[in-house]
């Protein structure tokens, strides 16, 4: 087998952008000109190629990442672009940065009403993380309110200093009808409804009429294209002492500058557009070609060898021992679990085993595909630079590396946020309650941003997620995928029990009624522990003031009462008890006597040690522009929230606080609200604290659960 498509000629991209920016529009028209699809799929109408999914077309939005591949000719040369579409929502979070860290180059969508918006900068601060050099489209400049110069100082103020404009519109709204390339200096109209046909004409003072545009946009371009070739020259040595020596760099020259600088993340170019009349489309095409990396631009990927724990790299090259990174798991209906990976690295063919170098297990390759959003094709090998799929992968999931067994090396893994909310669910039946287990773990096996968990206190099947649609997903495809019934419900907050200090009581169990009798009777003294110390048996009987047979049967009575709670029936936590004195009878004591002897003791003793109720903690983090930092605070503050630090963090604000598990139902939609929707916080378990003397007779009462 040999490589069709030279290295240098493969695109791997994804296009991101804030929900509704019209990213899977742009997906569209990508793969409608590229010739993968030959009618245009429309997500309004649910016929878009890259939603598949059934919720994906009910609701119009993107839940899943999607992957194709497409081709496109540039200058006479074919080349390969890999897309994948991401989601734009909040709850899908996981789906944008797994994409992100296995792709080369992005593609970020802008509405051209809206300019930056919350989520375009979330997924502009993911793509930062991984170092993605990216281009902008803006998106939309047909519609009432389009408006190129705003969106573009947005995307400059917002996001990056460095986004230059290499195109501007022709007209705005309804009059926008094409688009003006700077470096080129030509007029690209589009003619029909649709934008049909493209005309080309080079633009100055002799064809200003031929390309039907006024004096004052000819004045705009030249200004335009002066600030472009500027900031390019800033950027290039090269260019800069041809500059100084009074020569005008060719456009190639310029070209190549502005790709330098792209890759370099010095340079951000932007393009313009409306993907729903197919105008400008072929045009970011061009600019996907000369402006994003190829997998040979990209840096050596790193990482370490699992037997002796040094740095290695890999260089992209076919030749190099193969290394893949595994980002993404899906259950496919016909032909089982899909494994999608990223090939780094050499390359695989098909029947080929492979080691699993973050499990230390070897997998046997069976199939490869090539995948076209939900549609798939057999291929024989992959190479470097490649994203496919695989099928029947035992023991390997999202973040895995699969590597050559002779040359083992461990990819960087992709790590996700916590889940920040968790709702309570039960089957409906018991024939749900069989397929329930297996709907969730596939689920899990998908989504590492999804977790399932049994709280042994309630019973119940605890599922936790990024955000209530998140959760409402998952919920409805265990309906449709798994054909699973549930019902679902809130958490309960799992409180806990202690006392503050030492205290002794007696249990005495004395029952007399015909035949035997019952006698047990202890002594005891207890004493708080260290948080998460947990409970502690200590025995100082001496001199058989208690058979010894009996004694563990105190410990088990002091257990049960610990199960149930004093206060308000939740477990009794860090206590230590110490089994001092005590009294048996003869004939009358029994190891049922002693236990309940033993709980009655203790339960004595715990409501003397001033009991209190101890609640959950947890570390919250919240990231939002400055604008909102003193609502934000507020909100926290009415939480019962502890400010621990603020700091600054690029363009955006931190707070570090710890809040009680029970104020933060419902936060994610309030930090939304408070923030425009531009906060983002991640919450995890931190410990457990007394509760404040209202919460804790509020909790008694029953107000809280």
């Amino acid at each position: 087998m040999f490589r069709k498509y030279p290295i240098e000629k493969t695109r791997d991209i994804g296009i991101i952008a804030h929900i509704d920016a019209g990213k899977t529009t742009v997906s569209e028209r990508i793969l409608f000109y590229t010739g993968v699809s030959h009618k245009i799929g429309e997500v309004h109408d649910g016929k878009a190629i890259m939603d598949w999914m059934e919720q994906e077309k009910e609701r119009g939005i993107t839940i899943t990442s999607a992957a194709t591949t497409c081709f496109w000719t540039l200058a006479g040369n074919e080349y390969r672009i890999n897309i994948i579409d991401t989601p734009g929502h909040i709850d899908f979070t996981a789906e944008v940065q797994r994409s992100l860290r296995v792709l080369d180059g992005a593609v970020v969508v802008f509405d051209g009403v809206a300019g930056v918006e919350p989520q375009s900068e979330t997924v502009w601060h993911q793509a930062d993380k991984f170092k993605v050099p990216r281009i902008c489209f803006i998106n939309k400049m047909d519609r009432i309110g389009a408006c190129f110069e705003k969106s573009l100082a947005s995307i400059q103020e917002k996001l990056s200093s460095n986004a230059v404009a290499v195109q501007l519109p022709i007209g705005q709204e309804a009059e926008f009808e094409g688009i003006i390339d700077l470096l080129e200096m030509k007029a690209n109209r589009f003619e029909g409804d649709f934008g049909q046909n493209m005309k080309i004409i080079p633009i100055d003072e002799d064809y200003l009429e031929g390309a039907g545009i006024s004096k004052e946009l000819l004045e705009k371009a030249k200004q335009s294209r002066e600030k472009l070739v500027e900031k390019i020259i800033a950027e290039d040595q090269d260019l800069l002492e041809k500059h100084l020596d009074g020569q005008e760099p060719s456009v190639n020259e310029l070209k190549n500058g502005l790709r330098k600088a792209c890759l370099a993340y010095k340079l951000i170019p932007i393009f313009c557009g409306s993907a729903l009349k197919n105008k400008g489309i072929h045009l970011l095409l061009d600019g996907i070609i000369e402006y994003l990396p190829s997998p040979i631009d990209m840096p050596a990927i790193k990482g370490f060898d699992p037997k002796k724990g040094l740095e290695i790299e890999r260089k992209a090259d076919d030749k190099q021992a193969f290394s893949a990174l595994i980002f993404k798991i899906a259950s496919d209906p016909y032909v089982g679990t899909l494994t999608y990976f990223r090939v780094y690295s050499g390359c695989l063919a098909k029947g080929s085993y492979v080691l699993n170098s973050t499990t230390g297990n070897k997998e046997r390759i069976g199939r490869i595909l090539r995948m076209h959003a939900a549609e798939r094709e057999d291929v024989e090998q992959v190479f470097t630079g490649d994203i496919a799929a695989t099928v029947g992968l035992k023991a390997s999931s999202t973040g895995h590396t699969l590597c050559d067994e002779k040359e083992p090396i461990v990819l960087e893994k992709i790590v996700f946020p916590e889940p920040v909310i968790a709702i309570r669910i039960e089957p409906k039946t018991k024939q749900d309650q069989e397929k329930m287990g297996t709907a969730l773990k596939r689920l899990m096996d998908e989504d590492p941003t999804f977790r399932v968990k049994s709280d042994l206190e309630t019973g119940e099947t605890i599922i936790s997620g990024m955000g209530e649609l998140h959760l409402e997903i998952i919920t409805d495809r265990m309906k449709r995928e798994f054909k699973v019934g549930a019902n679902v419900g809130r958490p309960q907050v799992a409180y806990k029990e202690t006392i503050k200090i030492e205290s002794k009581a007696e249990g005495k169990y004395i029952k007399q009624s015909g035949g035997r009798g019952q006698y047990g009777h202890v002594l005891l003294r207890i004493e708080p522990k260290a948080r998460g110390e947990g409970y502690e048996f200590i025995d100082e009987i001496k001199g058989g003031d208690i058979p010894k047979e009996f004694i563990p049967a105190v410990n088990k009575g002091i257990k049960e009462a610990m199960d149930k709670g004093i206060l308000a029936g939740y477990p009794v936590v860090d206590i230590s008890a110490t089994l001092y004195d005590g009294s048996f009878h003869e004939v009358d004591s029994s190891e049922i006597a002693f236990k309940i002897a033993g709980s009655i003791a203790f339960q004595e003793a715990v409501k003397k040690a001033e009991p209190i109720i101890l609640e959950p903690m947890m570390k919250l983090e919240v990231v939002m522009p400055d604008v909102f930092f003193g609502d934000v605070i507020g909100d926290l503050s009415a939480r019962r929230g502890k400010i621990e630090e603020t700091f600054d963090r690029l363009q955006m604000k931190v707070i570090n606080a710890k809040v009680p598990l029970a104020e933060m139902f419902g936060y994610a939609t309030s930090l939304r609200s408070l923030t425009e929707g531009r906060g983002i916080f991640t919450m995890e378990f931190n410990s457990y604290e007394e509760a404040p003397a209202n919460i804790i007779q509020e909790i008694i009462e029953g107000k809280r659960r």
